[in-house]
């Protein structure tokens, strides 16, 4: 499978819209540092095709005040959450037990 042939002017969007999408990534890591944003709000956002669909459950909890990488990796054995896995793609299950462990 080839990559579709793409013109300057496509490219050149796509690259537009990859570093808007890591910019809004990086205003939303820096409000839940700051507390301004809550975890439970970017699950409950992310619910069906909501704009934090796409986040990684990792990137979510690793970006939240007082939670690094071994306490990322306790929450996610606990939940039985998968490495790669996003906000999308959790179970009604998981994503329950998510907001549980946020503090919802």
């Amino acid at each position: 499978m080839t990559a579709p042939v793409r013109t300057a002017e496509q490219r050149a969007s796509a690259l537009e819209r990859a570093l808007e999408v890591r910019r809004e990534r990086a205003a939303l890591r820096a409000a839940l540092k700051s507390g301004q944003v809550s975890g439970v709000e970017i699950v409950e956002g992310a619910a069906g095709a909501g704009a934090w669909h796409g986040v990684r459950v990792r990137w979510l909890l690793e970006s939240l005040p007082g939670v690094g990488t071994a306490r990322a990796d306790s929450i996610m054995v606990r939940l039985s959450v998968p490495e790669g896995r996003r906000l999308g793609g959790l179970t009604d299950r998981q994503r329950i037990e998510l907001l549980e462990v946020l503090g919802r």
